[in-house]
């Protein structure tokens, strides 16, 4: 299961925030798999900030622009991860997820498993 979420919702109810936030999660995290640095906290915060940024429009239903590829190749896993919760990926449709992050040139290894408990 492959998923990320996102808990802000510009405006919108909290199910469209989160499953914006699952979505673009999704697809950085799923890219980010076999990253192995130490980062900080306030390094993970940032790189998940960008994620959102850079893919948002995904959410939406749009292809991943290139800045938005581009984060899913480097984003780290361990930064990602502990933020997708299986409440978030009731929102997250994991196979166009990893489509999504192939797509972006990143392979997602088989029975790739992502979030929290």
């Amino acid at each position: 299961m492959v998923g990320m979420g996102m808990g802000m919702g510009m405006g919108m109810g909290m199910g469209m925030g989160m499953r914006r936030w699952g979505l673009v999660l999704a697809v950085v995290m799923a890219v980010a798999v076999g990253e192995v640095a130490a980062l900080t906290a306030a390094q993970c915060k940032a790189e998940r900030d960008m994620a959102v940024k850079e893919c948002l429009a995904v959410v939406f239903g749009r292809n991943p622009s290139p800045a938005c590829c581009q984060r899913a190749r480097v984003s780290h896993t361990e930064c990602i991860c502990p933020a997708v919760t299986p409440k978030l990926m009731t929102y997250v449709d994991p196979n166009r997820a990893i489509r999504l992050i192939e797509g972006c040139g990143r392979k997602v290894p088989r029975h790739f498993k992502c979030g929290s408990n």
